[in-house]
Formats: structure tokens, C-alpha cells, sequence
């Protein structure tokens, strides 16, 4: 029993600017003041630190929450079908997906930040899942909307919805990572929780029609065709080039479900594009219309944007695949350690070239490593969550997790990544990330050199 070593975490606050500030924050990066984003955060964080270094009352002999019958024992509670669509507890109101102030111009062009700090398993729910939009989300009537496969095609074909799920379907489990997860820590620590370091991260269980299938019912020259192009229905003419060999392993999918039921709108209701293992911008969301063609096509998100920038200046194309990442969790920045003693040390691990291998994990920054346990099932192309028995003993120390995938590949360090790729890129950050636990239980977002 280790019930007499079990410490405590308060838990990271989940807003660390607050909302009269985030006006401010923009203004001085619509200025060129980048840098003030991170004083902003840290000034945040530092009060959002004392607050939580007052701990509450001990309890005495006898605790009132045992002794005294609360209502919720005594009544009735609500009746059923209170909400005809079930909501989270009003305690668990704090748990959102948060923008980052001062990180984009315009509110339908930008990012929301999944709350990976606060959740468990590999499952992100439906209503936390990261958004990255690039004209704002649309709720679009499922009636109305086609899907046209065109190109090199022996017959071009216009879907309806009701079309395409008559089709036979398949679900299966897969991670999506924006391209530009954790590209604010490029050049140095940036912000200060899990939540905005790597939450342009979810994980899902899709249901839909192998893209394959749809090819195949227009007559698709798949040998002169070696790409397609995706393009969605949204203003923002999103288009992605996608190679041929990723569609015909029948991974790729036409999705219109996502963890039982209908996609969300800010998901790409009702239609989107799943690739496994492929940065989140090639899932292309409202999708009206995939092309098959005999080249990459350089659309503008392909061509200007992510791309990455190299030590020698010249952009780096088409380099779409997540590697192998891992980030912990608990503890990690913003939270507090109240006691010494056991703890479990999480976090979550993914590779979009398959399945997670192994995941170690050092508290002294590096120099020692144990490895952790993998908790099943271990999937293709998916979140995998991992845990540590840890005593922490008060002393300061260096918290980070290497992941290695079943290729081989081992999660780099910052200095590894930035002697390849140096430190101006903004895409495909997967270095390991470090907590730093201060000896008055603090932790912090951390770089090693």
C-alpha cells in the first residue's frame, strides 16, 4: 500500500491570460512584439503560481464530507433527459479548448488548443478536440452537400451523403496533429502548459469509406495517377496534394463519423478527409471534391506554407508525416506538486509512421532513463498513453519522455532536431519536451541546451 506516499497535484489554471488582457496581447504582436506573448504568459503564470501556493486548511480528526450527509444523499436529483444531449459537470466547466492570444490576426483564421492536461486514456471527446481553421467553421446541411471525384477517371462521379453512407464503412483510431504543434517553442520556451505547448493534438475514432473504394467506383487510372488533389467546401479554398500509395493501402478515409457519431462542424461536418499519420491541414475538412492527377499540384498551402525553413534558407516541401513525438502530461507546466511522495507520471506518445514501441522517461533531465508502461491497445497511427510509478523526494529535478515507434525512430532532443533543421522553422517540432519541478513543487516549461 502506498497510500501514506501519495502527493498531491494541484492542476494547471486554464486560462493564464485573462480576457481584458488578451486585447493587449494582440496589439503588441500585431506590432511585431512576438516576445510579448511569452512575458504575458510568464506574468500569468507567476500569479497564477502564488495563488497556488496557499493550501488548504487540514482536516481534523473527523471529516465533515463522511460525517455529514450531503443533499445529493437525502433528495432527488434531476430528472431524466434533463438535456436531451448529455454536458459535462458544471465542476469540470474549466476543461475547454483555449485560444492562444496574439498567435493569429483573426478569430476564423486560428487555433484552439486541446485541454491535454485534463484528460485520460487516448480519446479526445468531440467537444475538445483541437480546431485549426483557416476561414472559420461552417455548420453546412448535409442534404446539400456533394462530393465530385473527377480527373483521371474513367467516369467522374457527384456523391450525395446518403450515397456514401449507404456504402460498406470501416472505423478505426487515429491521432491528428497539426503541422505546426509546438512550433512556438522552435526557437525557445514560449508558453507555459501542455496544453498550448502540444495541444494542436487529438485523437478519434473515425467512421467512414476507405477513399479507395470511391476511386475505384469512378474507374481511377491509378497507375498514371499518382496523386489527388482534396479540396473542401470552405472559403479558404483549402486544397491538399496527397500521394497515391497512401490511398491505395486503403488507410485513407472518407469520414462523416468521429467517436460515434456525426462529425462536429468545427470537425468539417458532414464531410472530411482522414489520412493517418499525415500533419492535420492534408485532413481536409467539408470536403466537396478530390481530383486524381499525374503530379504534385503546389497548391498556396503547399507551396508558402507548410513548408520548412532550413539552416541553409531553402524550404523543405511536402514533408507531411508526424514523426515519432511523446509529451508528459502530469506533471507538467502550470501544475504544482503539494507533497513529496508517489506519484504517476502520464503522458501520451504517437508516431505517424505506426504503432508506439516504447516510451522512456528520465526525471534528471536526461541522463538516466526507465521505461514506462504502454497501456493498451496499442494502435496504428494513434494516441498511445504511458505511465511511471515516480517518489518524488523534493528535490528540484528535470521531468521528459522519449518515445521510439516500431521503425526504430527515437524521439530527438532540441539540440539533435535544431543541428538538422536549426531554429527558424515553425513546422514538425518533435523534440522532447522538459518540466523542470522546483523544490517548492512548482512546474515549469523548460529547454535543455
Amino acid at each position: 500500500m502506498l497510500d501514506h506516499l501519495m502527493g498531491k497535484v494541484r492542476k494547471a489554471p486554464e486560462n493564464f491570460v485573462p480576457a481584458q488582457a488578451v486585447g493587449t496581447v494582440f496589439a503588441e504582436a500585431k506590432a511585431g512584439r512576438r516576445d510579448f506573448i511569452r512575458s504575458a504568459f510568464a506574468a500569468a503564470a507567476g500569479t497564477a503560481a502564488a495563488a497556488a501556493s496557499v493550501h488548504a486548511a487540514a482536516v481534523g480528526d473527523g471529516d465533515p464530507n463522511i460525517l455529514e450527509l450531503p443533499a445529493h444523499s437525502k433528495g432527488l436529483g434531476q430528472a431524466v433527459v434533463t438535456d436531451g444531449y448529455g454536458k459535462p459537470s458544471k465542476f469540470e466547466a474549466n476543461v475547454q479548448r483555449r485560444q492562444s492570444p496574439g498567435l493569429t490576426q483573426t478569430k476564423q483564421a486560428s487555433v484552439s488548443f486541446a485541454p491535454l492536461q485534463s484528460l485520460f486514456g487516448i480519446v479526445t471527446p468531440s467537444g475538445l478536440h483541437f480546431e485549426r481553421h483557416h476561414q472559420g467553421w461552417w455548420d453546412i446541411d448535409p442534404s446539400k452537400h456533394r462530393l465530385m471525384v473527377n480527373g483521371l477517371v474513367k467516369n467522374a462521379k457527384v456523391f450525395t451523403m446518403d450515397e456514401i453512407m449507404r456504402l460498406p464503412s470501416v472505423s478505426r483510431f487515429h491521432f491528428i496533429e497539426c503541422g505546426a504543434n509546438t512550433g512556438m517553442e522552435w526557437g525557445n520556451v514560449a508558453v507555459p502548459t501542455v496544453q498550448y505547448t502540444h495541444g494542436m493534438l487529438s485523437c478519434s475514432e473515425f467512421t467512414g469509406v476507405p477513399l479507395i473504394q470511391l476511386l475505384e467506383m469512378a474507374g481511377a487510372d491509378l497507375k498514371k495517377g499518382k496523386f489527388i488533389l482534396a479540396e473542401g467546401a470552405d472559403g479558404s479554398s483549402m486544397t491538399r496534394t496527397i500521394p497515391v500509395e497512401l490511398i491505395t493501402s486503403g488507410q485513407v478515409l472518407v469520414a462523416y463519423g468521429q467517436n460515434g457519431e456525426m462529425l462536429r462542424p468545427e470537425q468539417g461536418y458532414p464531410l472530411r478527409l482522414v489520412v493517418p499519420g499525415v500533419q492535420g491541414v492534408s485532413w481536409v475538412k467539408y470536403l466537396r471534391r478530390i481530383e486524381v492527377g499525374d503530379m504534385p499540384y503546389a497548391t498556396k498551402d503547399e507551396a508558402i506554407h507548410y513548408v520548412d525553413l532550413m539552416p541553409d534558407g531553402q524550404h523543405r516541401q511536402y514533408s507531411s508525416i508526424q514523426e515519432c513525438k511523446s509529451v508528459v502530461t502530469t506533471p507538467s507546466g502550470g501544475q504544482m506538486l503539494l507533497d513529496k511522495g508517489f506519484y504517476n507520471i502520464t503522458g501520451l506518445a504517437w508516431s505517424g509512421r505506426g504503432r508506439i514501441k516504447r516510451v522512456d522517461v528520465s526525471v534528471d533531465g536526461g541522463r538516466n532513463w526507465r521505461s514506462a508502461r504502454l497501456e493498451g491497445p496499442v494502435m496504428d497511427k494513434c494516441l498511445s498513453r504511458f505511465n511511471l510509478d515516480w517518489v518524488w523526494n523534493g528535490e528540484e529535478c528535470i521531468i521528459q519522455s522519449r518515445a521510439m515507434d516500431e521503425t526504430g525512430y527515437v524521439q530527438p532532443t532540441y539540440q539533435q532536431l535544431r543541428a538538422v533543421r536549426g531554429s527558424r522553422s515553425i513546422y514538425h517540432n518533435n523534440a522532447i519536451q522538459s518540466w523542470a519541478v522546483h523544490a517548492n513543487g512548482e512546474v515549469a516549461n523548460v529547454q535543455l541546451a
